[in-house]
């Protein structure tokens, strides 16, 4: 009965967000204290939730610290150069910005932290897209697919969860997957160029005006998102779209771009108003700060990778050093603190939500019992395959639980099932991130609410155009690994 109620649990919960019945914070707590009550456990709710907020309490202290520490890098200029050049690559062509924001996706996530990889890429590239109107689910579908796959690095959470689960070290689960995860790179370099030619058929290849033709950097950087100093106006090149972008919402295919249309009209004043992008010249610049601004940014990274301290300390210290030293007056903090309060608060209170839904889920057993159900579920004749199967299942498990519900839950019971098969645990344990492209987008991940909160998209719209691509590069890690014989 657990199982069949979690089920419909899930299923309730991405039905009602993605056609926009209710919200996710709403859907999140409300939902699953329902499903609680009528499992008749409802008397426990108070105990499940605050088990939930327990675990993820220093998951939030994280991403406020974090948006905090990046916010203000932002602010003072610290990702102003990578703007540039990745302007100088796009040359304001669709296809090229969709392929620059695979690639910088899967550049920053080296660092591990899909929040951070998130805020970095959604910051640098939310003013180009906005101006080129370009539709922004395509962005936070490619950054979050990237970063899937970036994921499985051994300090990236998924393969260390799965070596920890299994006792066997996590370079013998990586490196040989490495050709495997590489393919899923491809796979995703190549859907960017897909996805941007799509968007370059509907809106046309455009050119920035003649300042950025000549290069000139002070002046050629995007500024507010529609809003303020127009310095990077559009004009139409060649191919028979409009360079506002007025005519060609009604073109959109129904697949992400029309709804990230149907996004946009209701919030683009919104953001506009209150997304300033890298206008080159905010007050908020601290030029003469800029390596140490920069070294600080490599030290924290560098402690985050080491692990020399968690991660939200690591950002609470980043933060406060940050702040002090770019803005020693204590009315400019406030400022800066007051103009990232809203991502603060829309970040921190999905996540506290979220720990609603992961709460009962695991209080009231559907999570085990589910689990279970799926294992018992794998025929007798599939035993030999076992690699193929857990593959297979770690794409939806890992979609609808937590990474440590289902590595230190799951994980360990297919591998045993493996072993009476034959199959190596060490090949159980690499065809587990197999389903990591996919992981990133699932609304149990803090960080994909970041990315959405900082680019202005739906959760549900997110969801909707991102799943279909997240799980066909899922399959080409795992075919890749089987075509290679490390799974």
């Amino acid at each position: 009965m657990l199982t069949i109620l979690g089920f419909v649990m899930i299923a309730t919960f991405l039905v009602l967000i993605m056609m926009k019945k209710m919200s996710p914070i709403a859907a999140l707590v409300l939902i699953p204290a329902l499903f609680c009550v009528f499992v008749g456990k409802g008397a426990h709710l108070g105990d499940y939730v605050l088990d939930g907020v327990g675990n993820l309490a220093p998951t939030a202290a994280m991403l406020m610290f974090a948006i905090v520490y990046f916010g203000v890098m932002i602010d003072v200029g610290l990702f102003d150069p990578i703007v540039r050049g990745i302007l100088r690559f796009c040359k304001a062509d669709p296809m090229r910005v969709v392929v620059g924001t695979a690639v910088l996706a899967a550049i920053v996530s080296l660092d591990g932290d899909g929040s951070t990889t998130f805020m970095i890429t959604v910051s640098a590239m939310y003013p180009l897209y906005k101006r080129l109107k370009m539709s922004l689910v395509v962005m936070t579908g490619v950054a979050a697919t990237a970063n899937g796959v970036m994921n499985t690095l051994p300090w990236g959470g998924p393969t260390a969860r799965a070596a920890t689960a299994l006792k066997v070290d996590a370079a013998d689960i990586f490196v040989p997957m490495i050709p495997a995860l590489a393919m899923g790179l491809v796979a995703v370099f190549l859907l960017s160029y897909a996805l941007g030619l799509r968007e370059r058929k509907r809106l046309g290849v455009l050119s920035l005006d003649e300042v950025l033709e000549k290069e000139t950097a002070e002046e050629t950087v995007l500024v507010g998102a529609g809003g303020g100093d127009e310095r990077t106006s559009l004009t139409k090149r060649a191919t028979g779209g409009t360079a506002s972008g007025t005519g060609a919402a009604g073109t959109e295919s129904a697949e992400g771009n029309g709804a990230d249309d149907s996004h946009d009209s209701d919030a683009s004043d919104a953001s506009d108003d209150g997304f300033q992008g890298l206008d080159p010249h905010r007050a908020t610049l601290r030029p003469k700060l800029y390596w140490f601004n920069a070294g600080l940014t490599v030290l924290l990274l560098t402690a985050m990778i080491m692990e020399w301290l968690p991660i939200p300390v690591l950002f609470l210290l980043g933060a406060a050093l940050a702040l002090t030293v770019n803005f020693p007056h204590m009315p400019d903090q406030k400022a800066r603190i007051a103009a990232h309060a809203e991502n603060v608060l829309n970040v921190t209170g999905m996540v506290f939500a979220a720990a609603v839904f992961t709460g009962v889920l695991t209080g009231t057993g559907m999570v085990e019992h589910m689990a279970d159900w799926l294992v018992g579920a794998i025929p007798e004749g599939m035993g030999p395959h076992m690699g193929l199967v857990t593959g297979l299942l770690s794409i939806p498990l890992t979609y609808f639980m937590s990474n440590d519900g289902f590595y230190f839950g799951v994980l360990p019971v297919l591998a045993e099932a493996g072993q009476a098969h034959g199959v190596s645990t060490l090949e159980i344990a690499r065809a587990s991130i197999a389903g990591q492209a996919l992981h990133m987008s699932s609304p149990l991940v803090p960080a994909v609410y970041v990315l959405v909160g900082m680019a202005k998209v739906e959760f549900g719209d997110h969801t909707r155009f991102t799943v279909k691509w997240a799980v066909l590069t899922s399959l080409v890690v795992l075919g890749a690994g089987i075509l290679f014989g490390i799974i």
